[in-house]
């Protein structure tokens, strides 16, 4: 019996299959021919920015030139002492008279001596000025001037607005007090005394004998007056 070539449709299924095996060989070839630099595009597209410190894919390089502006504006902002320091520049500053060499030296060897010294304080404030952290000396001083007042109303009067400057969280001159501290001066708030703020004042003096003056004994501020005061005794 001879065979007949069947020229025909191709039914429906069997066209589906021979679609799909079509589909099949054209996608490896596909795949063998460049999945591997499709792989190697994902790859690259999933690394980390490397010159990035925070090290994530939404970052550019330009974040680093951000960074190192805002450092650059940070540090001029900084710059503001002069080389000859003088007390004038300090507004509201204590009246004092001019420190001797001696005197700015004895200043290095305790913080106490420093804080004793009209003068000192001056100097001190004037560098916590750069480091934006003046409110502490302005607090300590504050109570200082509060624990002299023997009227009571002035007392208040006095504590009320040291509160509302310094111990206050809407205040921008609020100093760093921890939670004790604060529950100590609400209570005292409701009868004030001259000492109301004692515990907070000693908190602060502590705050600036431990983090901020060992700064201010190798600034630029301290160093002009002690090669000044040196100078001047020299000369002498």
């Amino acid at each position: 019996m001879t065979d007949v070539l069947y020229t025909g449709p191709i039914p429906a299924e069997r066209g589906g299959e021979l679609a799909m095996g079509g589909g099949r060989s054209e996608t490896s070839a596909l795949s063998g021919t460049g999945g591997g630099r499709g792989m190697t595009t994902t790859q690259n597209s999933q690394r980390p920015n490397a010159c990035c410190f925070c090290w994530c894919c939404c970052c550019s390089c330009s974040c680093l030139t951000v960074r190192n502006e805002e450092e650059r504006r940070r540090r001029s902002r900084r710059k503001r002492i002069s080389q000859d320091t003088k007390m004038e520049t300090i507004p509201n500053c204590e009246a004092c008279t001019k420190p001797s060499a001696e005197e700015i030296r004895l200043w290095s060897q305790s913080f106490d001596k420093l804080m004793r010294n009209p003068a000192g304080r001056n100097v001190f404030r004037e560098f916590l000025r750069t480091e934006y952290s003046e409110e502490n000396m302005l607090f300590w001083l504050a109570c200082e001037d509060l624990k002299k007042e023997i009227n009571k109303s002035a007392i208040e009067e006095k504590a009320r607005s040291i509160y509302e400057d310094y111990i206050s969280i809407l205040s921008p001159k609020e100093v760093s007090l921890d939670a004790r501290v604060r529950e100590v001066i609400n209570r005292k708030m409701q009868d004030p005394t001259p000492h109301a703020f004692e515990d907070a004042q000693l908190q602060i003096y502590t705050l600036m004998h431990r983090d901020s003056y060992p700064r201010f004994l190798s600034s630029n501020i301290y160093k002009s007056l002690i090669h000044g005061g040196s100078r001047t005794s020299s000369e002498s």
